[in-house]
């Protein structure tokens, strides 16, 4: 960043003061991503993301965008929420926390947020280039940057430990609207305050949250029990060095083909993409059943739709490929049977990773074996582009236009194969050592060639 750059910090307070205790268990969305951020450490920076939102209507003062802040951490109290561990002095321990980190909500503090005249999309790089530090920083990492004395662009990192990226769009629109009404106090944001995370932590461990938890650990029980062990388990290849790379597709051809076979099969485009995934996973792994994790929003409970925090927990899908027939099913017969499969999944989401790692435990002894799909599918897509006719031919043409490149590497990640759905394209992430950097390109030309041809047939 520029050589001019300084911190300033931003006092908050919240509306907490007076209730007690401010301490709660993780919720299950934190405490699914905790784990897995355990599990990818020292390269945990992988889960933050952050966007740089352009100052709506008339540029702002440095003042006035940073009483706008300290009105949306007030507002929020997953951006001063911190994770806390036992032993704190003075501390006053959640229910059944035992020896686990818990959440600590602080009742009011100081954000520093730094004040740069850099581009905004480095800024938003450097900030998210390097991990939280979840006990004793806040989760939300900002920037202001200016032109003149005026503030043009907000840069925001989150943590994934506060926020999804459903939750960080809820803030962003409100601080658009903080900054668009200049208002500290209720009459910015007229809609009641959200659900917080500790308010959903309790519920969680109570008896409706505990209904919910038995009914999603019984589908992992279930389809644990005859699902492979893992989807990719032997090398493909030469490992490469660093092990973990990203290709992204951008296909407009794919695109129109999965937009086309939902019009057809009258599917959303994300059941079309998770089907097609799952069956070339078959294909290159030559396992008759696919196990996948889906990733799910699970916004749809009352009370959660305008939380910021993570709730997005992986699902476990799985789809018989085979289906009885001898020789494989036809693409038409799999989308027929993802669609309820993919809703089992995405209900089984909305789980209690402590269910789930019990779960896990009981299967691996009865199995002798380790039981791990490792194998991720997230469309973090906002909306469904939607079904749509198109013309063969506009299909084929648009291959023309398709282009992979690399855009990401690192040592280590939680998982072996992963695809990420994006306005961006397609991408998958994959470690190497279980499938090579020349079968992670040849996966997604596969891919587009699959849904090309099953749309133009």
């Amino acid at each position: 960043m520029s050589v001019a750059d300084h911190t300033l910090d931003i006092e908050f307070a919240g509306p907490d003061s007076g209730a007690a205790p401010l301490t709660a268990p993780l919720t299950w969305g934190q405490r699914a991503i905790w784990e897995t951020i355990v599990r990818t450490a020292p390269d945990d920076h992988y889960f933050n993301f952050g966007h740089v939102l352009k100052v709506p209507g008339p540029r702002r003062t440095v003042a006035e965008a940073s009483t706008a802040l300290a009105a949306l951490v007030e507002r929020h109290g997953a951006l001063r929420t911190r994770l806390s561990e036992p032993g704190l002095p003075g501390e006053v321990l959640p229910d059944k926390a035992g020896g686990e980190p818990y959440q600590r909500l602080a009742e009011r503090g100081r954000l520093p947020v730094v004040i740069t005249d850099d581009d905004p999309d480095r800024v938003l790089d450097e900030l998210a280039a390097r991990p939280f530090d979840y006990v004793g920083e806040w989760p939300l990492r900002v920037a202001l940057v200016l032109d003149g004395d005026r503030v043009t662009h907000v840069v925001l990192v989150f943590c994934h430990l506060a926020a999804d990226g459903f939750g960080a769009e809820i803030a962003l629109r409100d601080l658009r609207m903080l900054l668009l009404r200049g208002d500290r106090g209720g009459g910015a944001i007229r809609r009641p305050g959200a659900l917080q995370p500790l308010d959903l932590a309790r519920w969680q461990a109570g008896p409706e949250g505990r209904k919910a938890a038995e009914t999603a650990a019984a589908h992992w029980e279930r389809e644990f029990r005859r699902i492979p062990p893992t989807m990719f388990s032997a090398p493909t290849g030469s490992a490469a060095d660093p092990p973990i790379w990203r290709a992204l597709l951008r296909s407009p051809a794919l695109e129109l083909a999965v937009r086309s076979i939902a019009h057809v099969r009258r599917a959303s485009t994300s059941t079309v993409l998770l089907t097609a995934v799952a069956a070339l996973v078959g294909r290159f792994t030559g396992h008759e059943t696919c196990a996948m994790l889906p990733i799910s929003a699970n916004r749809v409970r009352r009370g959660t739709a305008d939380i910021v925090t993570t709730m997005s927990q992986e699902g476990l899908f799985t789809l018989d490929l085979d289906l009885g027939g001898a020789g494989g099913a036809s693409f038409t017969d799999l989308l027929r049977a993802a669609g309820p499969a993919a809703l089992r999944a995405y209900r089984s989401a909305y789980h209690d990773p402590a269910d789930r790692n019990r779960v896990t435990t009981t299967i691996d002894l009865e199995r002798g074996e380790s039981i791990r799909p490792y194998c991720c599918f997230n469309d973090m897509r906002f909306a469904d582009p939607g079904p749509v006719a198109c013309d063969p031919d506009e299909i084929t043409t648009a291959l023309a236009r398709t282009s992979l490149s690399w855009p990401m590497s690192q040592e280590k990640l939680n998982c072996r194969f992963c695809v990420h759905l994006t306005v961006d394209g397609v991408s998958l992430t994959a470690d190497t050592r279980y499938l090579s950097r020349p079968d992670i390109e040849r996966f997604l030309l596969e891919l587009e060639s699959f849904l090309v041809g099953a749309a133009v047939r």
